[in-house]
Parts: C-alpha cells; sequence; structure tokens
C-alpha cells in the first residue's frame, strides 16, 4: 500500500522558520517527481514547489522563490520554509507523480500538514 506521510507542521511567527518532510513508502518513488502544494480556507489548492525524480531539478512557486527550499533524499522529499509571512498559512500535502505543476500530473498525495503563521 503506497503511503506519504508529512510531518513538521506547526504554528510560526512571521519571519521564522519551518521545515517539512513527506516519507513515501509502499513502492519505489525512484523515478517519480515529488511536490508540495498548499490550500488555505476557502482558496484552491495551490502549487508549491517540485523535485525532479533525480533531484537536479526544481520549480517554484513565485510568491516563495528565494523564501523555500524543495530538496529529497530518496523517497522523502522536504521542503525548508524561511522568512515565512501570514499569506504561506494553509494545509500543506505532498504528492509524486509526473514533473510539473498541474495538480493532474501527481498520482499519490499526502493527507497534509498545517503551517500556520501567526504571532
Amino acid at each position: 500500500q503506497v503511503r506519504m506521510v508529512e510531518s513538521g507542521g506547526g504554528l510560526v511567527q512571521p519571519g521564522g522558520s519551518l521545515s517539512l518532510s513527506c516519507a513515501a513508502s509502499g513502492r519505489t518513488f525512484s523515478n517519480y517527481a515529488m511536490a508540495w502544494f498548499r490550500q488555505a480556507p476557502g482558496k484552491e489548492r495551490e502549487f508549491v514547489a517540485v523535485v525532479s525524480w533525480s533531484g537536479n531539478n526544481t520549480m517554484y512557486t513565485d510568491s516563495v522563490k528565494d523564501r523555500f527550499s524543495v530538496f529529497r533524499v530518496k523517497d522523502t522529499v522536504y521542503l525548508q520554509m524561511n522568512s515565512l509571512k501570514p499569506g504561506d498559512t494553509a494545509a500543506y500535502t505532498c504528492a509524486a507523480g509526473s514533473y510539473g505543476t498541474d495538480p493532474s500530473n501527481f498520482k499519490y498525495w499526502g493527507q497534509g500538514t498545517q503551517v500556520t503563521v501567526s504571532s
């Protein structure tokens, strides 16, 4: 059974940092890109970042460039988030699939972890 389990969410003050991780299991993910999406209350799911199967290629949504960093170690994907803003508050979900930014590219999804940025 394929599982993708996120961890690392929580409450952080504006300007702070958090690191999310997502461990995938149940099959080999070495040929899959891995990505992070987020969804804030009342808003649609939004692409955040993706890393290719090799780890050599990444893409980010404009609002997080220079603040977030995505990388992977085997079948675990990480999202290092710095200089967090209240607008980053959302449920963050990891996904595995084809390299890209469209949710339809991704076949496997985690359950999500909440990130709240507030003073």
